[in-house]
């Protein structure tokens, strides 16, 4: 089976390399799991010309905004990236981990033109990660509203989530890391390791599961989470879905609800970096979530899209979550009990870690976290 690989003319010698790489991958099956399958699809590279892109945003008129972590917001447009960022950002303080980090547009963004986004943030001696929104308008950031700030800041740079997501009633929930201080996440007076529940202007919904207890932040949705960098409703219950990263092995998939604790770091299907056990050494425990699906060793997942489209209709109702550490992109098969029944890994011979993955119009979208870094487009290998 030939993939053909479409990449910027530049590069001819690696371009040659990696469509030899990719066709005996695709032949070797790119798998792992319980089942194994080749895919016809072939991979085009639309830019290299990204400094670590963190996420994707498509808007109505197909243009794409990226964010990139050191703080730029920038457009694709016409197949081509715009040389000038988007103007209009407040002070982002890239350091470690953190930076400029999702995107996602309002639900009726053609009306109202609010773009989220989500970002590190200097506050209070310390760095945290903060949601806000401004006005999308001729190519510039208008009326700038911080809608949340994660409380307390810290000084470390590890660990900001952090994900955007708008439900089918027009919450926006926002993911949160434990920012390296594993502790925090079971404190419920502290945003770090949760998920945050939101009305779109910021405002606490009276019917968050801790509002009203004095102890208890009241934006907290669910807790018990790590490094939470993968959120997506799921297309038939709209149930939200989460990812997060685990240390050594123990990477999850959750089914967020409300008021619900995940167990990091008192229960994990990982270790520490040191070998170690994390928390009480154990994998459950009453009153604690086991994950949907973990993976050890750990793969570093990031970004995460359900597929829906008729460009690959084999595909329909797949997971697809982005690897960091093993790069590559998975892509998960479900039966109706959720659970998985298959596990393809895509991409593995491009050698490049995968940040973020969007799915418009059935064609796939990934960035690549390097500098440079790509927007590539996984498109079926023979057009209709």
């Amino acid at each position: 089976m030939l993939l053909p690989l479409l990449r910027p003319a530049q590069l001819p010698l690696r371009t040659a390399l990696l469509l030899f790489l990719l066709t005996v991958g695709a032949c070797a099956g790119e798998t792992s799991g319980p089942s194994a399958a080749s895919e016809d699809y072939r991979v085009v590279s639309m830019t290299s010309d990204l400094a670590h892109p963190w996420a994707i945003a498509f808007l109505p008129d197909d243009s794409i905004l990226i964010s990139e972590r050191p703080g730029r917001l920038r457009i694709f447009r016409d197949e081509a990236l715009q040389p000038d960022p988007v103007p209009g950002l407040p002070a982002i303080t890239a350091t470690g981990q953190g930076g400029l980090l999702d995107l996602a547009l309002h639900p009726d963004f053609e009306q109202n033109r609010w773009l989220y986004y989500t970002y590190a943030a200097s506050v209070d001696n310390g760095v945290t990660t903060r949601l806000a929104r401004a006005r999308f308008v001729d190519d510039r950031l208008h009326d700038v509203e911080v809608l949340f700030t994660a409380q307390p800041a810290s000084r470390g740079g590890r660990h900001f989530g952090s994900r955007i997501v708008f439900d089918r009633d027009g919450y926006v929930f926002v993911s949160v890391g434990d920012r390296g201080d594993m502790p925090r996440a079971q404190r419920l007076d502290d945003h770090a390791g949760t998920i945050v529940r939101l009305h779109d202007d910021g405002r606490v919904p009276e019917d968050n599961p801790f509002v009203g207890r004095g102890d208890v932040l009241p934006e907290i949705f669910a807790y018990g989470v790590r490094n939470p960098q993968g959120m997506a409703l799921h297309p038939q219950t709209g149930a939200l879905w989460e990812h997060e990263h685990g240390p050594r092995g123990g990477d999850e998939i959750n089914i967020i609800e409300a008021g619900l604790n995940y167990g990091w770091p008192v229960i994990s299907h990982g270790i520490d970096y040191s070998g170690a056990p994390i928390g009480e050494g154990i994998r459950e425990k009453e009153g604690m979530e086991q994950p949907l699906y973990d993976w050890t060793p750990s793969i570093a997942p990031s970004g995460m899209a359900f597929y829906r489209g008729d460009a690959f209709p084999d595909w329909e109702g797949d997971l697809l979550v982005g690897a960091l550490a093993h790069r590559h992109l998975a892509r998960l098969s479900f039966d109706a009990d959720n659970e998985v029944v298959s596990e393809v890994r895509m991409l593995e011979a491009w050698g490049s870690r995968i940040r973020d993955v969007r799915v418009r119009d059935g064609l796939i979208y990934v960035l690549t976290d390097h500098d440079p870094g790509e927007l590539l487009r996984i498109e079926p290998a023979t057009k209709p």
